[in-house]
């Protein structure tokens, strides 16, 4: 009887055979998941159906406004739209790739697409009409100013013994 490894995948456990290759591909796999941690994932894969992960929003709140960053590395501004409606901000857009190589005795053409949508909800406290979009080297800023009656001076409140 050959002896068998235990091996997670995600939630689901598939027993295999304990061999050189079985453990070299383990840990093959270990690092490759540990390599992709934290990173967007964009259509990767030219010709197939890849599915494509949000990318991440960085959302700041100062005093007088709410700053809201996506990275979208490999997108063009035009293909990027920015929306609000009922106190929900709306970022969308494409990915649109394309890579050609010619030689002597060969052409390949690869193309890959992938779009994607990330909401946010802004606070009551934001003037519709003071919100700004700036896109610059792959990253979108879009500033939400707040209304003048929601900016208050911090104060300091005495704590008394009860």
């Amino acid at each position: 009887m050959a002896k068998t490894d235990i091996a997670k995948s995600g939630e689901r456990a598939m027993a295999r055979p304990r061999d050189i290759f079985s453990a070299m591909r383990d840990d093959m796999d270990r690092l490759f998941e540990r390599f992709e941690q934290g990173w967007p994932r964009w259509p990767t894969g030219f010709g197939r159906a890849e599915r494509m992960t949000m990318p991440e929003l960085d959302v700041h709140e100062s005093d007088d406004a709410v700053t809201v960053e996506a990275e979208l590395p490999g997108v063009d501004e035009k293909d990027v739209t920015v929306t609000l409606a009922n106190g929900v901000l709306t970022i969308k857009g494409e990915k649109k790739q394309e890579k050609e190589e010619k030689a002597e005795s060969y052409h390949v053409t690869e193309r890959s697409f992938g779009s994607f949508e990330r909401s946010v909800l802004l606070p009551d406290t934001i003037d519709d009409s003071k919100i700004e979009a700036t896109f610059d080297k792959g990253v979108l800023k879009v500033s939400a100013a707040k209304k003048p009656e929601a900016v208050r001076a911090a104060r300091k409140i005495e704590i008394s013994k009860g």
